[in-house]
């Protein structure tokens, strides 16, 4: 399929882009491609003209005083955070979960601004910055923003981002001295996820002083899940404690929300969502052992 026509402008600074979205009402910003371009070829997606951002400064990281933070600009690609060894270090679970994106050409291309801002209900890394505690870096003509992500993920494809608004980087504290994972099971005909879970696990001889567990591709934007943090908090690691966690993983959730299609039903996915809370906690308090972090 062929996109409508449209009118195309690069943009080579924030200010350059904001001022295009701020003339043309009915504009779109491209960021990596991999969402606005087959939605324009195949979903009947019709902007009358898009901003591609080719700005170097909203691309790569930079590293807070002691790795105690990292800043990722929105147009570092997938393959780019996947390879850095500065993420592994500081925030390892966002790296886990940039390695699971699509395939090679698109990990090369993608970026995690047009990922996040793009909020597919399945996607890898919106789960790994809810569980990262995160901060998205918003820039519009009136200043800039900062958004807890816990608040940036509205529903499919919906954002906090306000019209003229464009996601610059994403603010990530250090994930030093707590374990993390990432695990998904991928959707057979979208290769998205058909249920991916993010966990940081922090804790002091055997007693988990905090948790941070998300989910993907369960309902129709990725969620904290509090009933499994709250069962975690203060726990013994061991003893059926992390099972006992991995039952409440849909709990809080809306069921009116859940997604359906052909391959898994909202039930199966909740059935699906336990298993790989369990997994998932688990694999993060292995993490978190095998660096002698009081387990």
């Amino acid at each position: 399929m062929f996109p409508a026509r449209f009118d195309y402008y690069r943009a080579e600074n924030v200010d350059e882009a904001l001022a295009l979205l701020d003339e043309h009402e009915d504009a779109e910003v491209l960021a990596g491609g991999h969402s606005l371009v087959p939605a324009m070829k195949n979903d009947g997606r019709e902007p009358a003209v898009v901003v591609d951002l080719d700005v170097d400064d909203l691309r790569g990281l930079d590293l807070g005083a002691g790795g105690t933070s990292v800043t990722v600009g929105a147009l570092t690609t997938y393959a780019d955070l996947a390879a850095d060894d500065r993420l592994a270090q500081v925030a390892p679970v966002v790296q886990d979960a940039a390695r699971e994106v699509g395939d090679r050409q698109i990990r090369n291309r993608g970026t995690i601004g047009g990922n996040l801002a793009t909020a597919h209900p399945a996607a890898d890394p919106p789960a790994a910055v809810l569980a990262a505690d995160a901060t998205l870096l918003v820039q519009g003509r009136d200043g800039s923003r900062r958004v807890p992500a816990g608040e940036f993920f509205e529903g499919e494809g919906e954002t906090a981002l306000a019209a003229g608004e464009i996601l610059t980087g994403i603010e990530i504290p250090g994930q030093q001295d707590v374990g993390t994972a990432y695990h998904r099971r991928t959707h057979s005909a979208t290769g998205y996820a058909l249920v991916g879970v993010a966990a940081v696990i922090s804790a002091v001889q055997g007693t988990v002083l905090d948790a941070r567990v998300a989910a993907t591709g369960v309902v129709d934007r990725a969620v904290r899940l509090s009933a499994v943090e709250d069962e975690l908090l203060g726990s013994s690691v061991g003893g059926g404690s992390i099972e006992a966690a991995a039952s409440e993983a849909g709990a809080e959730l809306d069921e009116d929300r859940l997604r359906s299609d052909p391959q898994a039903s909202g039930e199966f996915r909740l059935n699906l969502l336990e298993t790989e809370v369990e997994r998932t906690v688990s694999d993060a308090v292995d993490a978190a052992e095998s660096d002698g972090l009081g387990f």
